[in-house]
């Protein structure tokens, strides 16, 4: 616990599901490099890949868990045995080791993608589990496809993997189909239906589909779930995976309302979102939320008179906590004479009223032409209007 706040432990699968995305691929330097950011980003679990899914994959899998000490590292493997052997082959030298095993469980994946009974699951779930626990006290089971199954198999399952020996159930929206308030309803339906559901920790996986990931993990805490799967710039599968920056950032700012934390050093977050961008080559988005170039960029001209008065008008986190240096005023078409008095200041220029009003004339005519005005563009406006005043 943190304080009186419900600690929330973070699950990062950058190195797992982060690396399917289309073009993410990494090979062992690099994701050596990634782990130990992670590391130092103070994330619970690193799921480090999937070792019997290629050599390359068992590698670092081995390597993340000789080297590196301070979280747990996790290996995932389908519910078979040699999955499950391999898994722990690669973890077996772990400091804290954890075995994630799966099988899907939803009507459509039983019969087009498993031909599997809904008895056939429930065997399998369990003997999987039963030889992940024989090499680890740490084991997390997910039934993929948790929220497109029946809720009532579910609650079957689930009770028959704690059984068995899970510590950690998973509930998964493979597909991105949840809303927050199904998500919710199926985690309060396992606490209220799962007669052994306190033996083990609530983790849910969001994916993105419909852009509703964050939202559905922060509704799946606020109904009691222990454990958040997610990854850096939310990359993943197809439209990507809950975004870790984003639903730490929501349960610390918002602490008032979820009464949980995480305990993630915020302040790593930008650089561990650079480090991911530059070793996947996919970039984030400038209007990202948290880690964007625009998340704390300002060019309205209301917007930047009110931050230069107080930074709490506009910004609901300071930008320091997140890994930026400062707020960034952005001077262009929409900004004010605030904000570009404020700039010739920073800039070392001293200027009277009526400078400045000279000055920014022309500097709105500029802003017209251009996207975005250079501290050199202003520089050049002031020292012309200084020249003309001589």
């Amino acid at each position: 616990m943190l304080g009186d706040k419900r600690q929330i432990k973070i699950f990062d699968t950058t190195l797992r599901d982060g690396e399917q995305s289309p073009g993410a691929s990494m090979n062992l330097p690099e994701k050596l490099q990634i782990a130990e950011e992670l590391i130092r980003l103070g994330v619970d679990i690193i799921e480090a890949g999937f070792p019997i899914a290629s050599p390359g994959d068992f590698e670092s899998v081995r390597e993340i868990a000789t080297r590196f000490q301070g979280a747990t590292i996790c290996g995932l493997a389908r519910c078979n045995n040699a999955d499950i052997d391999r898994a722990w082959e690669a973890l077996q030298h772990a400091e804290s080791p954890r075995i994630h095993v799966f099988l899907a469980t939803s009507a459509i994946h039983r019969e087009f993608k498993l031909n599997m009974s809904r008895e056939s699951i429930i065997e399998n779930s369990v003997a999987g589990v039963k030889r992940a626990a024989g090499y680890c006290d740490d084991v997390e089971f997910s039934p993929e496809d948790a929220a497109r199954t029946e809720i009532d198999f579910l609650c079957e399952v689930v009770e028959a993997v704690i059984d068995a020996g899970a510590t950690t159930v998973n509930i998964p929206d493979t597909v991105g189909y949840a809303t927050p308030t199904h998500m919710s309803n199926v985690i309060t339906a396992l606490k209220n239906r799962v007669p052994n559901i306190e033996r083990a920790v609530i983790s849910v996986h969001c994916h993105n589909d419909l852009g509703l990931a964050v939202a559905n993990s922060l509704a799946a805490v606020e109904a009691g779930a222990g454990q958040i799967e997610c990854t850096i710039n939310g990359i993943g599968e197809r439209a990507g995976n809950c975004s870790l920056e984003e639903v730490v950032m929501a349960l610390r700012t918002r602490s008032d309302f979820y009464t949980c934390d995480t305990k993630i050093n915020s302040k790593r977050l930008v650089p561990a979102s650079r480090l991911v961008s530059s070793v996947t080559g996919l970039h984030v988005q400038r209007n990202k939320a948290i880690v964007g170039r625009n998340a704390f960029a300002h060019e309205a001209g209301i917007h930047q008179d009110g931050m230069l008065k107080e930074p709490s008008t506009y910004e609901i986190m300071r930008p320091e906590d997140v890994g930026f240096e400062k707020t960034d005023l952005v001077l262009g078409k929409h900004s004010g004479r605030a904000a570009l008095a404020d700039r010739a200041k920073q800039l070392g220029f001293t200027l009277d009223d009526d400078q400045i009003k000279s000055v920014f004339k022309q500097f709105k005519i500029l802003a017209d032409q251009k996207k975005e005005v250079l501290d050199e563009d202003i520089s050049c406006l002031i020292e012309k209007e200084i020249c003309e005043a001589n």
